[in-house]
């Protein structure tokens, strides 16, 4: 690679490895440019040149006074050494990993599931009425559609931009990139920024774990103990190698599969852990307008002062899943390289979708939407509760979710789920065994309040309690 490159080229991968290397960590000012000269056996303006070029990528910055500065060493130097990648030839999406099989033993399917497996909200909460408002408000103005601007419809990004601003993080239109439904998100980051054998630590047990995103891609899957705080801070710190060759994923708000929600102070810890060890974070936020007792802690990037933080959100769990739309928020040196990774893809998401969720947040329809989803899964957590106390308690542990609609049931000692999946299956009962966010065989079960009516949640765990007891 290095004898095809411009003298400025080396340079400047000169500084790059400096900065990963942590050798000029942020905030540190880089070496004059006569220095620079000297050391490289280079011309001053050849310095220049390399400079200038960093600057663009964001990787340093002038700063007056105090000279030129480093300003960031996570993910805007990955997205300034991206993996190698053919650009003329068109992209692909990592390759799906076969899902892990679940045995149903050839039984022909019941007409009619009792589903304590969807990770969605029930159609009874989807806002019908106001969903047929907002599409005759937009047929009334509606013009021929082209393809949207590779970052995403314009309005919509300021509509994102402000609401997020609401939320205590400051992020420019220009930061942000529309993608369809937060997966997308993950296989653009996985394909656009992360190189092959990358480690992704995660919490363990993790959503991760069933969607292959990432090991598709030739990346390792590393688990790490939570508590009741959330991901443990001294864990990562413990198994995390300094530098770009690892990234941490993690779903702060109500966590998939456990409900968790991390505390503030848990996330400053994991913050000044990733600050430490030079570690990019993906901030998967998408249950976090789900509370019920009260507003969650600040996000991770609104806490982030170094720009390691790439925050995920989206309207599929919150609106609708089939609008798909979801959106990355970081450095725009970051979302420009993810937006060129996405034109590729699909030349952009829904027009439609895009006018519809710009429209949904800039009326303020979605704020009022939420206030009523919020009441109606406290209404379903208090029953979901009741009936697992009445119907559990002999058999199982769980914690009180503050938020979302999952519950993570944990079988106390002794008590086995051998089958449970195909059983439950005859049963007319769906639900998701706890080993396909391990990846390993584990005694629990994902439990969604979600989905089900309250009165289908009471029977299913009736059924759910039935199945266990014919086993043990």
């Amino acid at each position: 690679m290095g004898t095809n490159l411009a003298k400025y080229e080396k340079v400047m991968n000169y500084i790059k490895k400096a900065i990963s290397s942590g050798e000029w960590p942020i905030g540190s000012k880089i070496p004059s440019q006569r220095k620079l000269a000297e050391l490289l056996s280079v011309n001053r303006s050849t310095i220049v040149t390399a400079l200038e070029e960093l600057k663009t990528e964001g990787l340093i910055e002038g700063v007056m006074g105090k000279g030129t500065m480093v300003v960031n060493n996570t993910w805007t130097l990955l997205a300034a050494s991206p993996p190698s990648w053919d650009e003329s030839a068109p992209f692909s999406a990592p390759k799906p990993l076969p899902a892990p099989v679940l045995e149903t033993d050839g039984v022909k399917a019941p007409e009619h599931f009792i589903e304590l497996s969807k990770g969605e909200l029930a159609q009874d909460i989807f806002p019908t009425d106001n969903m047929q408002q907002v599409m005759m408000r937009l047929a009334q103005s509606l013009e021929p559609f082209g393809y949207e601007e590779p970052k995403g419809y314009l309005p919509l990004r300021k509509a994102i931009s402000d609401y997020m601003r609401k939320q205590g993080t400051d992020i420019s239109p220009a930061s942000i990139l529309i993608v369809s439904g937060a997966i997308q998100g993950l296989q653009l980051i996985s394909a656009g920024l992360l190189h092959k054998g990358s480690t992704v630590f995660l919490e363990k047990p993790s959503y991760l774990y069933s969607l292959h995103t990432f090991q598709s891609a030739g990346m390792n899957l590393s688990g790490l103990p939570m508590d009741e705080e959330g991901l443990r801070a001294d864990a990562l710190l413990k198994k995390a190698m300094a530098g770009p060759a690892s990234v941490l994923y993690t779903i702060p708000c109500f966590h998939n599969p456990t409900g968790i929600l991390m505390s503030e102070a848990r996330r400053k810890e994991l913050l000044d852990v990733c600050a430490e060890k030079r570690l990019p974070v993906i901030e998967d936020d998408i249950y976090r307008e789900l509370w019920i007792d009260s507003p969650p802690p600040p996000t991770l990037q609104s806490l982030d002062v170094n720009g390691h933080v790439l925050y995920i959100g989206s309207f599929s769990k919150t609106l609708t899943p089939g609008l798909r739309i979801g959106w990355i928020a970081g450095s725009e040196q970051v979302i420009e390289r993810l937006a060129e990774i996405k034109k590729q893809t699909d030349y952009g998401s829904s027009s439609l979708s895009q006018l519809v969720a710009a429209e949904w947040i800039s009326s303020g329809l979605y704020e009022q939407h939420l206030s009523f989803v919020r009441k109606e899964l406290k209404k379903r957590r208090t029953a979901a509760l009741h009936a697992l106390d009445e119907h559990m308690s002999d058999l199982a542990e769980w914690d009180i979710p503050a938020g979302g609609f999952l519950i993570w049931l944990r079988m106390k000692e002794g008590i086995q789920l051998k089958d449970i999946y195909s059983k439950a299956y005859r049963a007319g009962l769906s639900l998701n065994v706890g080993s396909i966010y391990t990846g390993e065989s584990v005694q629990a079960i994902r439990l969604s309040y979600g989905y089900a009516s309250i009165e289908e949640f009471e029977q299913g765990i009736r059924k759910l309690r039935q199945i266990i007891l014919e086993d043990n």
